[in-house]
């Protein structure tokens, strides 16, 4: 019988008829389902099996807000700033100038465009796999930034001259004697340190930890 069940019975022993019959009505055992212990038990289970609440919606509104961000800040300074003289934000050490960048993130491999692409495109996939058994909120934030960065270059490559699949990334943000670079280059190395550092803890996307998981396998 299970922990969520409990017995109800009449006190006393059971009478009997003239004929030496136990008479039903005296003892009688009903089954009741504790609803309390029942939910607890269910909540356990779903603890174990789940890791709690699976974290895509957190992934999502990360991905979408990185994205969006990218892009306005985009279009912001190509309106304003393309063809301009650069603009001093802290001194000469941090200014705001437009560069079309063919290459990777900070300029480099400018004549892998194609290559750049393809691979921020299976970049996207594999997040969407790994998503599927997310249950680690940190780790929704970590690839929430990755997936966001890489739909914001990816969309430049996509639909910036000179083509599809050949398009220069805008970047902006230049740092003396650093490089050249963007938001999305920034969520992507943001998102990349937070999942190294998740890694180096022995956090799991699934909400496990590495010990956890050997001692499960065992």
């Amino acid at each position: 019988m299970g922990a969520a069940e409990r017995i109800i019975s009449t006190q006393g022993s059971p009478q009997t008829r003239d004929d030496g019959v136990p008479h039903p009505a005296d003892a009688v055992e009903v089954v009741v389902a504790d609803p309390t212990e029942a939910g607890a038990a269910n909540g356990a289970t779903a603890v174990e099996n789940g890791k709690g609440p699976r974290r895509i919606g957190v992934l999502l509104v990360v991905a979408v807000l990185a994205f969006l961000v990218d892009l306005g800040s985009k279009l912001l300074v190509v309106a304003r700033l393309e063809n301009h003289a650069a603009i001093k934000v802290v001194g000469d050490v941090v200014t705001f100038q437009v560069i079309r960048n063919s290459g990777a993130a900070f300029g480099m491999g400018q004549a892998l465009t194609v290559v750049f692409t393809m691979i921020a495109s299976a970049v996207i996939v594999v997040i969407w796999r790994i998503a599927r058994r997310l249950y680690s909120l940190p780790w929704a934030i970590a690839l929430g930034l990755l997936l966001g960065g890489a739909l914001g270059n990816l969309t430049d490559r996509l639909f910036r001259a000179p083509g599809v699949f050949r398009g220069h990334v805008v970047d902006f943000i230049s740092v003396q004697h650093f490089a050249v670079f963007n938001l999305a280059d920034s969520a992507i190395v943001c998102g990349g340190i937070l999942v190294v550092l998740l890694s180096f803890r022995g956090s799991n996307p699934d909400g496990t930890v590495h010990q956890q998981a050997e001692k499960t396998a065992k």
